[in-house]
């Protein structure tokens, strides 16, 4: 917690768990987080202190997790998500506590088999959870006078992102009704009175998403509780779910038809919230390669950036008082809460200063292309602080995931680190990628590693062109989605010395049901038993292995169902029967984002040495 004129800082928990979600009650009295603290199988439960002092003490023993928190304005009850408790986990439980009754040596106690999992769900995979049963999320009411835990939606949907109105009387919140919900992407935002037993009341009809739950942004009342600003999707259709970014809408409380305030921007928006007096809305704006807070008139108007752009806004909160607290990051500045004064930043934290005190940091810039079509690619660039024009350096071409996504103005560990090892790092923003509209990213729709490559290898070009990288000390990478444009772009071109791809994908035919793809395989490529062509398209990667002659280091999370191991296992496969030299390594109970720091460690290390050792066989310097 830091004050408003910056200069008090606390550290407010030290356990060794993760605390997120931090929420002040609105009169100020408490802190309630949730946290995993002594719970089984990391379940998540609330948590609570009490600002006059004392230690954190668990609030609500709930079965089940509970994924979100939201105080009530008198600040006497809680909205929660709360998703089904595991019943496997149930079981477990009370065999453990039968057992300690009967012999209270557990070393003794005798291992039961597991229950088989019974599946019979379309979407029945996901990263983190592994195999999807029929649990659901639901909404919970707390009063934390009478200790009192009420469901308020049962029934067999998913809601998500609750939000108290105003006098406290109803809930707002999120959820896909209708049919089966792992076959469509139709969320809508509904509206129940906080009560048990109350029915919750349908606001939008729009076919398409209507606030989903992956943007992560709950609806917004107004001041008076007579609107709510939400986000939709600027259409319908699959591609627009999957390519579109969200944009900003106003409903009554009562229901009717929406008023849609961004859309003419073509640009992703998140993260709506009211001004104190209702007359307009602030939001968070991408746009090509930076995310700047904006505020836009209720009514309808135009669009006010608020703060400096060549930075990233990844949260903020606009007080009762009209104060603006923000979240923001740029190039050689790791994420910190500023202050937003008249369009200036004015530090609240400092979390990191003393780790930049001891750096030497990578100078970052902005990079534009001409791809071989002629369309302008943007990238990030990243070049060692010492940094000499008219040298050419060994330079390493990294390709974010996504693909809807974008390399922007913030701190970029990983490109500082390979800066510092005398690397300049091109982080181009390839066509899929966001910030740059709708167009730019739906582009590769159904049509994976073509347009890609060609703008991920315009920007070695330029930099080839410019004497920036020297064309005898090319290395790619790249992780998820970039992992497979990685393996798209050495299976087209052979003048990399070295490839690393980490989590990637290349043959579509066999993750057809093994990831948790399977709405995009289908409205994209079409059902395979329709026809595999557009499938063998789009793999070519893997059913062209012979065209590899980069050496390729393959790395992938052991758990990871988002792009399974095996992926990376067949193209490992693949080069080493080819007698290509090739190395697949696999970090243990890790997912899709490694991020146990020994791993995290080693994967740098790997990387380093793998490009080290390619550049010094073909001749030339690795760097440092």
């Amino acid at each position: 917690m830091t004050s408003w004129d910056g200069e008090r800082h606390v550290q407010l928990t030290t356990s060794k768990e993760s605390d997120s979600h931090p929420r002040f009650s609105p009169d100020g009295r408490y802190l309630a987080f949730l946290s995993a603290r002594g719970a089984e199988e990391a379940e998540s439960q609330v948590w609570v202190l009490d600002r006059a002092g004392g230690e954190a003490a668990q609030l609500i023993e709930i079965e089940g997790e509970v994924e979100e928190l939201a105080w009530s304005p008198e600040s006497r009850r809680l909205a929660l998500i709360v998703k089904d408790p595991d019943p496997e986990q149930a079981v477990k439980k009370k065999d453990e506590d039968e057992q300690d009754g009967k012999d209270k040596d557990k070393s003794k106690a005798k291992k039961k088999t597991p229950k088989p999992i019974v599946i019979d769900r379309y979407l029945f995979k996901q990263d983190y959870q592994g195999y999807l049963t029929q649990r659901r999320s639901h909404l919970y009411l707390f009063d934390l006078a009478t200790r009192k835990t009420q469901i308020l939606t049962p029934g067999t949907d998913d809601e998500q992102l609750p939000a108290w109105s105003p006098d406290g009387s109803r809930i707002a919140f999120v959820s896909k009704r209708g049919g089966d919900p792992d076959r469509h992407w139709n969320w809508d935002l509904f509206v129940i009175e906080a009560r048990p037993d109350a029915a919750p009341r349908q606001l939008t009809r729009f076919t398409g998403e209507d606030n989903a739950a992956q943007w992560q942004s709950a609806p917004a009342w107004s001041p008076d509780g007579r609107s709510i600003a939400y986000l939709r999707s600027g259409g319908a259709a699959w591609v627009d779910a999957a390519y579109g970014g969200p944009q900003l809408a106003v409903i009554s409380s009562e229901g009717g038809e929406p008023r849609d305030l961004t859309a003419s921007l073509d640009r992703h928006v998140g993260q709506p919230s009211w001004s104190p007096d209702g007359a307009s809305l602030y939001f968070t704006l991408e746009d090509d390669r930076s995310v700047v807070l904006a505020r836009v008139p209720a009514a309808f108007g135009p669009v006010e950036r608020l703060s400096p752009a060549q930075r990233v806004v990844r949260a903020f909160d606009v007080g009762r008082d009209g104060r603006v607290a923000l979240v923001v990051g740029r190039g050689q500045q790791p994420f910190e809460v500023f202050a937003l004064d008249a369009g200036t930043l004015r530090p609240l934290s400092q979390q990191n200063q003393a780790l930049l005190a001891e750096l030497e940091l990578g100078t970052v810039e902005e990079a534009r292309f001409k791809s071989r079509d002629g369309t302008t690619i943007g990238a990030m660039l990243v070049k060692p602080a010492d940094y000499q024009p008219g040298r050419a350096y060994p330079t390493l071409l990294w390709i974010h995931g996504g693909p809807v996504a974008q390399d922007q103005h913030e701190f970029d560990a990983f490109a500082q680190f390979f800066a510092g090892q005398g690397y300049v790092v091109v982080m181009p923003n390839y066509r899929g990628s966001s910030g740059r509209g709708f167009a730019f990213s739906k582009a590769i729709a159904g049509d994976w590693g073509r347009l890609e490559v060609q703008d991920v290898l315009a920007a070695v070009d330029g930099l080839v062109a410019q004497g920036v990288a020297d064309r005898a000390r090319l290395v790619v990478g790249g992780w998820s989605y970039g992992g497979m444009t990685t393996n798209y772009t050495i299976a087209s071109d052979s003048r990399f010395k070295a490839a690393v791809s980490i989590a990637g994908v290349s043959n579509m035919l066999a993750s057809y049901g093994v990831d948790h793809y399977v709405q995009q395989y289908e409205n994209e490529l079409g059902p395979p038993w329709k026809g595999i062509e557009p499938y063998l398209k789009v793999s070519y990667p893997f059913f062209h292995a012979d065209r590899i002659a980069t050496p390729t280091l393959f790395m992938c999370g052991e758990k990871d169902w988002n792009v399974p191991l095996v992926n990376s296992e067949q193209m490992y496969q693949a080069l080493r029967s080819l007698g290509r030299e090739t190395r697949l390594v696999v970090y243990p109970d890790q997912h899709h984002g490694i991020d146990t720091p020994s791993y995290l460690r080693d994967i740098l290390q790997r990387m380093l040495d793998w490009y080290g050792k390619q550049l010094q066989a073909g001749g030339g310097s690795p760097g440092r």
